[in-house]
């Protein structure tokens, strides 16, 4: 149709359809000021008069539109930006300015374009928003979701508005979900597919035929909602699963989607759903008057939900889109608009995602509440195993099993008793049930009996370690206090570190939930359930330690982060108050403290230091002093790396830690005077000569006396054989490489032999660095009669040794950049970036030189932020210094890494003067901070 319908229209007649659209209370900042709806339709009007193509008034009535909507768009952004928390202002006034600029395109096409002065029965159109918009909550760029509701088979003239309509909107640039459905369509629809039912739960009539609208909600509860709520339940709890599914499952997502994750609003939204379609509420606070909410639930319902909603508003105005992630650029930019500062020795960031963390909490309690509640009514099944459960669990007084769940009896007799706050948790634990929302309201709101004296109780301490160590499920006891605020209260040192986030892409948990699942974890191998893949920590438990200390130590082992001081020492003396409490005896106190002083020190050592380095073992061995210290220390390490989250354990760090135990295990049983290279060096010549036991005599003298001390003290003997059958017929052009899985530490082991020149431990990492290779340890020796023996163990971006079919390309390069047939420095150039997603977390550079820790070697420690060309940069600027490099232990945590170089200098000696240590410190700086400009570049 390219001729507009002419059509005169008195000044000041009415619309030919209705207009429901008011300007409402409430907005973020005048209505008036966001958009003036006479104003712009008189426009519209004036503009279009005398103008007949429909393309043109369409053309005319986008561009005032268009103006006048970024105009709005700007006026609730600026107002928000200055009330940073005014969220539900902020999406009232989203919505109602789509309805201004919807009910006006719809006037357009009625008045303008199709108008239709006598229409009959058929020709009845309904506007109707659904979904989100239907709710009249939008943020800046949510899609619009229309239904163009019609009594009977669309008519042509419907059609033909419809599609002008959805013209304009397109043109307009708006994210527009819609259909075209009679009332028996919809019904039809709804109850085939429950997204579709879902949006009609919330149909909201913006504009046309008003009784059209309203007979659809009465046919939809008459006919479908009335008789079907729990299919409809179950099938929401289901779609609820499945989502928690694909964002991972955990609150405490270091990367959280505001919108579908676990405690993100789809969550308070469903609850919502599930009552109007129960109950046939149109707003949540009539949730409170059917007592499915108390008041003070119904007001965290209201903080979650605006809170939740202005960090969703936020990311969409700093990222000019849709985005519901919040990754870890946008936590830095949301942070800073909502106006969190930088205090108390924590980011900005940490303290917004303590904030969040603690919000997607209260949104998990409100969801346990309400679905108990819907139990209550049967409307929600009981879960298949709890119905198949024929013989229900007896409780002590005061307490009753009801709906399978651990409630309170008798108010007054649990309350007589102050003890009752805590050991309500571990007759949970002794009945196999969890708590019902009805106990655990009546804890949370009667935290106040939490006192000194119940602290102070002999009683309180042996019941809280009794819940540790007696029932095997530790975890689910202290994660159900803590999400009720119990644990808090009970142990008041505890509660800053409820729900907060530590700041960098190592640790996947908040600290107090990473504190469970080590916890977890620890229960985990005390039930045999870890024992091949934790054999050393499993056999611990099993030779017999004391538990009480170690679960304590777990429990209290990071309770010191988040402010200023090393979070090793405060807690240590954190401890030191909390112990005693506890009921623990002076004895067990100290090793608590000693093992919270000291918890990362084992992990430290055996990830950061070269243990075939016999210094490495003696220090570590005189810090521990005693076979039960070393015990406690090697399974508190253990879990507390697994506890960080999947993934970060693996058989490179157990091999390190297994090595490390066994090695100053039998330091402390047989003498620390064992400890030397003398000894080391004839056990390994003693091992390659029986496992070469078929060369000739003269090929295995050859090969005995061809290499120099540190060699043999730091190689395996897996390794000395490669590199004695890659040597004994080297030629000297030659580039001789062997790459083989190394299954114990799940990696792929590289080794090179071939004629030494300055620089090539610098050359190696570069062309392994350009495979995209990823450097956990390396060991570079001379041989005496001119050859140069390294061998790394390389693992790909996954965390994984390379695959066979890798091993080819990988190979190859190598040679490649060997021969200089590529220069590293340049190509590593294109690939050695961070990514923006990454670009928001910092790492101070530190830089130590070690002289005490190595007989013959200085050694150098480079802590500092990760990239992929770092160890290639570091290398290089140590070789232009002449400095020999004999091996490199990596250890990264994340963005951060720990690059440790065991050094000579040119004439093989140690770097004692300050001078010489300053300036390589000075070069190694450069050439981190130049690299990391162009990483970003």
């Amino acid at each position: 149709m390219n001729k507009r319908q002419e059509v005169s229209v008195q000044p000041g007649s009415e619309p030919v359809r209705s207009r429901h659209v008011e300007a409402p209370d409430g907005l973020i900042c005048p209505a008036s000021v966001i958009f003036d709806t006479a104003a712009v339709m008189a426009r519209i009007h004036d503009e279009t008069v005398g103008v007949t193509s429909e393309k043109d008034v369409r053309g005319i009535a986008v561009r005032i539109l268009a103006e006048a909507r970024q105009a709005g768009l700007a006026e609730i952004s600026t107002a928000f930006v200055m009330q940073p928390f005014a969220s539900r202002p902020t999406t009232r006034a989203y919505s109602w300015l789509t309805d201004q600029i919807v009910t006006i395109i719809l006037d357009v096409a009625t008045k303008l374009l199709h108008p239709a002065p006598n229409p009959t029965e058929a020709e009845k159109l309904s506007l109707i928003a659904v979904g989100g918009y239907g709710r009249g909550e939008m943020a800046p760029h949510s899609d619009v979701d229309l239904l163009f509701l019609t009594p009977y088979k669309i008519t042509p003239w419907a059609e033909s508005v419809i599609e002008s309509m959805l013209y304009m909107l397109w043109d307009l640039k708006l994210k527009i979900g819609h259909a075209s459905r009679t009332v028996k369509d919809c019904v039809r629809l709804a109850r085939e597919d429950y997204t579709i039912r879902t949006s009609l739960v919330e149909y909201r009539y913006l504009a046309g035929d008003e009784p059209l609208a309203n007979s659809l909600g009465q046919v939809l509860w008459q006919d479908l909602f009335r008789n079907t709520a729990g299919d409809y339940i179950e099938a929401k709890l289901a779609e609820r699963t499945e989502r928690h599914r694909k964002q991972g499952g955990q609150r405490y997502m270091v990367e959280p989607n505001v919108k579908e994750g676990k405690g993100g609003l789809r969550d308070l939204q469903s609850l919502f759903w599930m009552s109007k379609y129960v109950n046939g509420v149109k707003s949540a606070a009539e949730l409170v008057g059917l007592g499915v909410f108390t008041q003070d639930e119904f007001e965290k319902f209201i903080k979650a939900e605006d809170f939740l909603w202005s960090v969703r508003c936020h990311l969409h105005l700093i990222a000019g889109r849709a985005v519901d992630q919040l990754t870890f650029d946008m936590q830095v930019e949301v942070a800073s608009a909502m106006g969190y500062t930088d205090h108390g020795g924590r980011r900005a960031v940490e303290h917004f995602m303590q904030a969040y963390f603690r919000e997607a909490t209260r949104v998990g309690e409100l969801t346990r509440i309400f679905l108990t509640a819907l139990e209550a009514t049967h409307t929600k099944p009981e879960p298949m195993l709890v119905r198949l459960m024929a013989r229900r669990k007896r409780a002590k007084p005061p307490y009753t099993i009801k709906q399978n769940r651990l409630t309170v009896a008798d108010e007054a007799g649990f309350f007589a008793d102050k003890l009752n706050m805590i050991r309500i948790f571990e007759e949970a634990l002794r009945t196999g049930t969890l708590l019902h929302p009805d106990a655990m309201r009546l804890i949370a709101s009667h935290l106040d009996v939490v006192d000194d004296e119940l602290r102070n109780s002999r009683e309180a301490s042996r019941i809280f370690l009794d819940m540790m160590l007696k029932h095997g499920n530790p975890e689910r006891g202290l994660r159900r206090m803590n999400e009720l605020g119990m644990l808090g209260a009970f142990m008041p040192e505890f509660a800053p570190i409820v729900a907060m986030m530590q700041f960098n892409m190592y640790h996947h948990y908040t600290v107090d939930e990473h504190t469970i699942q080590c916890i977890s974890n620890l229960a985990q191998i005390e039930r045999g359930e870890l024992i091949e893949e934790l054999p050393v920590a499993s056999g611990i438990l099993k030779r017999g330690i004391n538990r009480k200390v170690l679960y304590v130590a777990l429990l209290l082992h990071d309770i010191g982060k988040g402010r200023p001081e090393d979070h090793a020492i405060l807690g240590a003396q954190i401890a030191r108050k909390v112990c005693p409490r506890l009921g623990l005896s002076k004895k067990e106190c100290e090793t608590v403290e000693w093992l919270i002083r000291y918890h990362l020190l084992m992990s430290d050592v055996a990830q950061k230091r070269d243990i075939a380095e016999p210094r490495t073992v003696r220090g570590f061995a005189n810090a521990v002093k005693s076979v039960e210290r070393l015990d406690l220390l090697t399974v508190l390490t253990v879990c507390d790396i697994r506890g960080v989250g999947p993934g970060t354990w693996n058989n490179w760090k157990a091999v390190l830690i297994r090595n490390l135990y066994k090695a100053t295990k039998a330091a402390l049983e047989t003498g620390l005077e064992d400890l030397n290279r003398e000894s080391r060096e004839a056990e390994a010549k003693r091992a390659l000569r029986n496992t070469l036991e078929k060369w000739d005599a003269k090929a295995i003298k050859t090969e005995m006396g061809r290499h120099y001390g540190p060699y043999w003290q730091g190689l395996p003997n897996a390794a000395h054989v490669i590199f004695a059958k890659l040597l004994r017929d080297i030629d000297d052009t030659e580039i001789c490489i062997d790459l083989m899985l190394d299954a114990d530490r799940d990696a792929t082991r590289a080794c090179f032999a071939m004629v030494d020149h300055p620089g090539l431990f610098s050359r190696m990492t570069g062309a392994l660095a350009l495979v995209g290779a990823n450097i956990v340890d390396a060991r570079s020796y001379t041989s005496k009669d001119g050859y140069a023996t390294a061998v790394f163990w390389v693992q790909d971006d996954d965390g994984n040794p390379y695959e066979e079919s890798r091993l080819q390309r990988l190979r190859q390069m190598i040679v490649r950049t060997l021969r200089g047939e590529v220069v590293a420095r340049e190509a590593l150039k294109d690939k050695d970036k961070i990514k923006k997603r990454e670009r928001a977390f910092k790492v101070d550079t530190k830089i130590t030189f070690d002289n005490e820790g190595s007989e013959i070697y200085t050694i150098i420690e480079v802590d500092t932020r990760d990239r992929p060309g770092l160890l290639y940069d570091l290398t290089r600027t140590l070789a232009n210094a002449h400095v020999y490099i004999a091996s490199a232990v990596i250890a990264t945590y994340g963005e951060q890494v720990v690059d440790t170089f065991y050094v000579k200098d040119m004439v093989g000696l140690k770097y004692y003067s300050e001078a010489k240590r300053q300036s390589l410190e000075r070069k190694l700086r450069e050439a981190i901070v130049q690299g990391a400009k162009q990483a970003i570049s």
